[in-house]
Order: C-alpha cells, then structure tokens, then sequence
C-alpha cells in the first residue's frame, strides 16, 4: 500500500512537469504572436529548457541521495509554483526564458529521482521497463491535456493578447497541491543512501564520469541523445507545423498537437505490456522502420491542405491527424532503453546514471529543436520534418549495437 501511494505522488509529480515542459511547442508559438519574435528566436526556449536540466542533473545528480530524492523533488515544485504566479506579472519574453529555466532545472531533480526510486519499488527488469513504460505514458497523458489547457485560454480573435498567460495561476495551484501531497509520502531508502562518507561525495563527478565512458553506457547516451533530438524536433514544433503550413487556427494547432501526446501515451501504453512478453530489439527497430515509413508517406500530404479554409477539427487535412501518430511508433523506445541501462546496473548507481539519462536527453531536445527551427526557418516546415529520417537510421544502429553490449 506504501509503494501504490508512491506510485501515485511520482506519477502526478511526472503528470505536473509534462505539462510545463512540453508547452514549450505552444509557447514558441504563442510567442511569435505575442511579443513577435522570430521562429529561430522563439526556438532558443527550448535551449533554456533543455540547458538548465543538462547542467542541473550533472550538477546534482552524484550528490542527490544525501540531499534525499523526497526533499529533491519539494524544493523542485516549490520553484516552479514561485515561477508560474510570476509569469502573468512579468509580462516579457526574457520572463518566459526564465520560466523554462526554472522549471528545466526543477524538472531535473523531479526526473533524477524518480529514476533512481523505480529501483527501489520494483522488483526485476520485467517491472522496471514495464513501470518505467507506464510512467512514461501517463508523463505523454499530461503533455495531452496541457495542449487543452494552454488552448482554452488562447484568444484567436486577438491573437497579440497575453491572455494565455493566466494558465499559469492554474498551473500554480496544481504544483502547490502535488507538493501536499508528495510532503505526506514516505520514500524508501537503502542502506547506501544513509551511510555516505564525505569522501565518496567528493568523488561524486569522477564516479560519473568513469560511469559514461563504460561502452554499453556510452552507446546508451547516444541512443538517449538521438531519440530525444527525434522527439523534440517534432513535438516543440507540431503546433507551428500546423499553423504556419497547414494554416490551422491558432488554437486548432495547438489542440490537435495533442494527437501526437495521445498516440505517445497509447504507444507506452501497450508497450508496457507487449515488451514483458517480446524481445526489445525486434519491437523497438520495428518501431523505427515504421516511423520512417509514416513521414515519408504522411508530410506530401501537406501540400493539399494549402488552399483549404480550416475552422475546426473537421475542416483540418488528413496529414494533420495522420503524421502525429508517429507518436506510437516511437513510443516504446525512451523508456525501454532507459529502464534497459539502470537494469544493468546495481541500485546505489541509479542516481548517477539516472543524472547522465537527464543530461544527454536535455541535449538532444536542445540540438534538435535549435536544428529544427532554423531548418523551418530557411526552408519551411515540411523539410525540417523530413530531417528526422537521418538520426532514425542512427538511432537503429545504435540500438543493435546496444543490443550486442548488453547480451555479451
């Protein structure tokens, strides 16, 4: 009963932060309107996500179990409540910078150390990857009502009102109740957690560094890096595809956005249950192959809804409802590969690793979103979404290779 209380506080606590980090793809939207920068410079929003969690976990990540995972993941959702009941009064771009700042840091330690704790409540790989699979789809569950959320306070009639950015009380208030909540949870610990000497934190950094350069890790961080650089790309720009080539309404591209979360979260879903009967390998290399196959044939779909008039779901073209479900496809292989690792590795080792996890993930969203927005800038959005074809076929090597690692 005390790991199903857990399980609930570590899946809202995921649900929270899908939501703030993912509506980055609607705030670089929304923020070419409001303030009326540039796509490339609305896109360093991503880097100020994505860098802030890349430095924060190497930061913390050796030393987060004497801090304690619990106390972690209050301080994260106490900055990002100080930062969402900022963002109305500081009504700037540079505000928004620090928003994805704070909660990229935040996120950091909230990530961590839920990492780290799927290996103290789990009791084999099976359940490792199948609840790291299930938590990963209900963090896709909140990105999903995020894009309704952020939607219901757009006002397309106005579209340089900076009415959108009354969500963020709302956000406020659900951060302060999953601190409530999380404050009256217990946290299991292991025996290493209590009995660190000074000695073994001041060698934290070179403990990690002797973890990343192991083969089957690194490997592993460029299988994290490539799919994430893949997810992001898609994902941070979905809402401008769907406004600024499909010529969707503001509002529209930012609600059928969601179809991607949704297809994510069905996809973990169902992976959850399919990988703890088949072979990874042969699931996850299908999903790719797949997934190339659905931009080729999904993105010259979009050159038939120029001429359209869209007022609702109704009126969008197929491609807005057909290229989102690569989602599914490429569901299943973040929280296989990363449940894969820390399964390989003894307990006391899941915060460092979970830490080089976060880093090398956060560095991939940033190269991918930064590439994507200069791409859509310079020559439009369809070929910045044929550009994911090339880390897909990296990303099949790197799992083969992963695959060979982990069965020598």
């Amino acid at each position: 009963m005390s790991n199903l209380r857990l399980k609930v506080s570590l899946f809202i606590n995921y649900f929270l932060f899908a939501i703030l980090l993912n509506s980055v793809g609607t705030v670089i939207l929304q923020v070419q309107n409001t303030y009326h920068v540039s796509a490339s410079s609305a896109g360093i929003l991503e880097a100020f996500k994505d860098l802030s969690i890349a430095c924060m976990s190497f930061l913390v990540a050796s030393y987060l179990r004497k801090l304690g995972y619990k106390n972690a993941m209050l301080i994260a959702l106490a900055g990002v409540t100080l930062a969402c009941l900022a963002m109305p009064s500081i009504n700037t771009f540079w505000m928004t910078k620090v928003l994805f700042a704070n909660v990229g840091m935040s996120f950091a330690l909230i990530k961590v150390s839920v990492y780290a704790t799927l290996g103290l409540i789990t009791n084999d790989k099976s359940e490792h990857i199948s609840l790291m699979n299930f938590i990963e789809s209900f963090f896709m569950i909140g990105i999903l009502l995020g894009y309704f959320i952020f939607s219901g306070f757009v006002d397309d009639h106005n579209l340089s009102s900076s009415s959108w950015l009354h969500v963020y009380y709302l956000l406020a208030g659900m951060s302060t109740l999953a601190f409530v909540l999380l404050l009256s949870t217990t946290l299991p610990t292991t025996s290493s957690t209590n009995n660190q000497s000074p000695s073994s934190d001041s060698q934290g950094f070179i403990a990690m560094f002797q973890l990343a350069i192991k083969p089957v890790v690194l490997i592993f961080i460029a299988s994290a890096f490539i799919y994430v650089l893949i997810e992001q790309s898609i994902m941070s720009w979905l809402p401008t595809f769907n406004s600024k080539v499909l010529h969707l309404p503001t509002t529209l591209s930012i609600q059928m956005a969601s179809i991607l979360a949704a297809s994510t979260a069905l996809g973990r879903f169902i992976a959850g249950i399919v990988l703890r009967k088949a072979p990874w390998i042969l699931v996850l290399s299908t999903c790719i192959i797949c997934s190339g196959l659905l931009v080729v044939v999904a993105l010259p779909l979009a050159n038939t809804s120029q001429s359209i008039a869209i007022h609702g779901w109704a009126d969008a073209p197929i491609v807005a409802f057909v290229f989102p479900l690569i989602g599914f496809l490429l569901a299943p292989i973040y929280p296989a590969i990363n449940s894969l690792i820390l399964s390989t590795l003894p307990t006391e080792k899941h915060g460092m690793m979970s830490g080089l996890i976060v880093v090398f993930s956060a560095l991939g969203g940033t190269t991918g979103s930064f590439i994507t927005g200069h791409i859509f800038e310079t020559f439009g959005g369809q070929t910045a979404f044929y550009f994911s074809l090339i880390p897909m076929v990296l990303l099949l090597i790197c799992l083969v290779l992963f695959k060979k690692k982990t069965s020598s």
